[in-house]
């Protein structure tokens, strides 16, 4: 038996309700040794109230010294084994926009990127571009054309696009072509197995065709393509905790994870104060509520301390309208870390605390590193925390006489 068994066995029915308040790549380190994280440096007190009143540890995503992508960092919150259920980020891409996957597609997530004169990358984010120009971008993609081969180029948000490939027998085992840093060239796409070699020669096509239609257009001047991904089976959130369930996230990749367990997409807005506003209006319609904020993961990948840290600042502020609320357990965590020191996702545990009148209080005074290392929940493995939501809301019954 697997823990989502044992929990449609245990699962109970109450009108309790959880909220699950998510910053992207929460996690930091000191950028001195002996220093402070964005967390511990940024101003908190609402958080730090919630972290007296409830229990606190760190949580690890996948396993100790593995670095999650946001796809298995998310399943991984949501009660899924990330090793278990290993999606590529294209189909999360591609259902945040709201495109029907079919069972013959390959979606792909797609990276404007400024390459030099000899095809060397020098901004793999392309200086973050308007989604206008991405958009603009996009149209140009459009006109590629491959024999035997239906191409869909979708735009996302900023730099990100997405692209399906549409044919038979493709796979998705392909590598993906950006190298993750600046003065290398994209890779070339293989695939692992016959299929999948075929979805790899498509997008080698693709990429060449891409870099001449997009050559005049500076920073936006080539793509690189990650997280091939056919769709895959998974069970739903109400399929596993019984949970009607809602997801308030501005970045259409988190809708598309969101979607992708059954979860119904609310609109979140443009601002986190959007967010909660549309968490007031649908309160009495969901037991469960997954919201989503991205900044403090953007400003941790620009390398920008200050940033990340009034961007931390920035979510304690809303904390309040979320508690008025009066959630049964309200719970604060990320789905990694993203270090400004390290300017990428890493392997750190997550700073995590649980908020509920059912808690055994650990004593924590602040919500950071240092002090969530102290704290009653110890280090777990993210996979576990729906089944302590599910507990601390009174949803799961006893196991065995």
């Amino acid at each position: 038996m697997d823990l989502h068994d044992l929990i449609v066995e245990l699962r109970e029915v109450n009108k309790s309700k959880i909220v699950l308040l998510v910053a992207d790549g929460l996690g930091g380190l000191p950028m001195t040794p002996g220093g402070k994280t964005e967390l511990e440096s940024a101003s908190t007190p609402h958080l730090d109230t919630l972290a007296r009143e409830g229990i606190c540890g760190m949580s690890i995503p996948v396993l100790p010294g593995i670095t999650p992508g946001s796809g298995p960092g998310h399943l991984g919150l949501f009660g899924y084994d990330p090793l278990k259920y290993r999606i590529g980020r294209g189909i999360l891409e591609a259902l945040g926009i709201n495109f029907e996957v079919g069972k013959n597609d390959v979606a792909i997530r797609g990276n404007f990127c400024t390459v030099d004169a000899e095809g060397k990358i020098t901004d793999r984010r392309a200086g973050r571009p308007t989604t206008e120009q991405c958009i603009a971008m996009c149209k140009k993609l459009k006109q590629i054309k491959i024999p035997g081969v239906e191409i869909f180029v979708e735009p996302v948000r900023e730099h990100r696009f997405v692209v399906v490939f549409r044919a038979p027998g493709l796979g998705d085992r392909v590598n993906d072509t950006d190298p993750q840093q600046v003065g290398l060239k994209p890779l070339i796409a293989k695939g692992e197995d016959a299929e999948s070699q075929k979805a790899a020669e498509i997008t080698n096509k693709f990429a060449h065709e891409a870099s001449l239609v997009l050559a005049k257009d500076s920073p936006t001047n080539m793509i690189t393509l990650r997280g091939f991904a056919t769709f895959p089976k998974i069970a739903t959130m109400e399929q596993v905790y019984g949970l009607k369930s809602a997801a308030i996230a501005v970045y259409p990749m988190y809708k598309g994870l969101a979607r992708l367990v059954g979860m119904d997409i609310l609109n979140a807005g443009n601002s986190l104060a959007d967010q909660v506003e549309t968490l007031k209006k649908s309160w009495n319609d969901y037991e469960f509520f997954f919201l989503h904020y991205k900044y403090t993961d953007s400003t941790g990948e620009d390398g920008n301390f200050q940033a990340k840290v009034e961007m931390i600042e920035k979510l304690d502020a809303a904390i309040p309208g979320i508690k008025a609320l009066k959630p049964d357990v309200f719970i604060v965590t990320g789905d990694h870390s993203t270090p400004s020191k390290l300017k990428s996702h890493s392997w750190h545990s997550v700073p995590t605390l649980i908020s509920s009148p059912t808690c055994r209080t650990d004593g924590v005074t602040e919500f950071g590193e240092s002090y969530c290392l102290q704290g009653g929940l110890g280090h777990f493995e993210a996979k576990y925390l729906m089944s302590l939501a599910m507990a601390h809301a009174g949803k799961l019954g006893k196991y065995g006489a």
